[in-house]
């Protein structure tokens, strides 16, 4: 016999049914009970919030670090001399390795090779090259090597006001007064000081000594053989010289012939025809002077 009510036996199971999945949401909605709720699903939701946080705090270091190396530079640029008396040392620069002041315009052949060579972005940037100064950063706290990165305004810097240092903080003066050239100079000026000041090995001071001195002929008459030899000089003039070492100074000639192909300055055709000349063709009047 079926017990009283039995005949809705069935009905009465699935609305029971019904009445216990109607008092546990979750059991309806299974891993979206959260919506109604609005709150997280068991086991998900979390990630995603830890990563947001995560995120934030590095903007927010990032951000503080980016507002105190706004404010140490700000202090450096206070504490570092005026660019305003470059060309005065220049001139005492050239009174003291005897050069002739100031030096004969810079030939377009050397600038465009000194430029491919020491700082390809020298026409654009203010003085100091931020792609290469996040490198060198880079390479610092990987614990890689030496990046180099310094732009031609920061080494004239060296040149005229700290010849001798090179620990942190003379590069740190090096920055500020890169900065200063550049707000105080034009693209023009800073070249020709450069050239006027820089050292090209074998005791020629100035690009004229070292143009006369290696071939016997002025800045202007210069070949792009000739040109690219003297803007890898400047790297390691001692070591690179053609009196000294041709076979070194070939390879930095090769080099600089290379990177004016890769900035679009000269054909591969072109630097090839260049680098044909045999170094004997191109040193033949060494030290014998032409004046300036």
């Amino acid at each position: 016999m079926r017990e009283p009510g039995s005949a809705d036996g069935h009905i009465g199971a699935h609305t029971g049914g019904q009445s216990d999945l109607s008092n546990d949401p979750g059991a309806v909605l299974g891993d979206h009970a959260w919506v109604a709720d609005g709150l997280p699903a068991p086991g998900g939701g979390r990630r995603p919030h830890r990563l947001l946080r995560a995120i934030r705090r590095a903007a927010a270091v990032v951000a503080a670090l980016c507002l105190l190396g706004i404010a140490g530079f700000g202090v450096l640029l206070g504490v570092t001399p005026s660019a305003g008396n470059a060309w005065d040392l220049v001139a005492a620069q050239d009174r003291a390795h005897h050069a002739v002041y100031p030096g004969p315009p810079v030939p377009a052949r050397f600038a465009e090779s000194l430029i491919a060579t020491e700082d390809h972005r020298f026409r654009a940037e203010p003085g100091i090259d931020p792609f290469a100064i996040g490198r060198v950063t880079l390479a610092k706290l990987t614990g890689g090597g030496d990046q180099g990165g310094a732009t031609l305004y920061q080494q004239l810097a060296k040149l005229l006001y700290t010849p001798a240092g090179a620990g942190i903080g003379a590069k740190a003066d090096q920055v500020a007064l890169a900065v200063k050239l550049d707000l105080t100079y034009g693209k023009a000026q800073i070249l020709q000081m450069y050239a006027d000041v820089a050292y090209f090995g074998h005791g020629f001071y100035g690009l004229a000594a070292a143009s006369c001195g290696y071939f016997g002929q002025r800045p202007a008459q210069l070949s792009w053989a000739q040109a690219a030899m003297l803007a890898g000089l400047v790297l390691e003039p001692s070591a690179d010289n053609p009196l000294d070492h041709p076979a070194r100074a070939r390879a930095r000639e090769a080099h600089v012939l290379g990177r004016l192909v890769a900035t679009r300055t000269l054909s591969g055709p072109r630097a090839a025809a260049a680098f044909a000349q045999p170094i004997s063709r191109l040193v033949t009047q060494a030290g014998s002077g032409c004046g300036a």
